[in-house]
């Protein structure tokens, strides 16, 4: 699989996710409905998912969504961004668009 540059792709859901999940505190579980695991995610991850529940989102859109619910320090947000994607692709519960 190619790699992908993230913060310049466009993201979605992986088609089938319902994004079933709880919440505690600052942490939710959220099961998958692809692989049938459940995850840990912090308040961020959930943030990024919930921004694309209703369609695909470019990493600048969803940067700025963090921006307004957290006191997120701009200059490394890309970074984190970067990461955070990675990890929510790993989990099969985002993908970039093949467009």
């Amino acid at each position: 699989m190619p790699q992908v540059d993230s913060l310049h792709a466009l993201w979605r859901l992986k088609s089938g996710q319902s994004l079933r999940y709880r919440c505690w505190d600052d942490e939710a579980v959220l099961y998958n409905d692809l692989s049938g695991a459940t995850h840990l995610l912090g308040p961020a991850a959930l943030c990024v998912l919930e921004a694309l529940r209703p369609g695909p989102a470019a990493a600048p859109a969803l940067a700025s969504r963090l921006l307004d619910e957290f006191d997120i320090d701009n200059e490394a947000l890309g970074g984190e961004l970067d990461a955070l994607l990675g990890q929510l692709s790993e989990l099969s519960l985002i993908e970039p668009c093949p467009c």
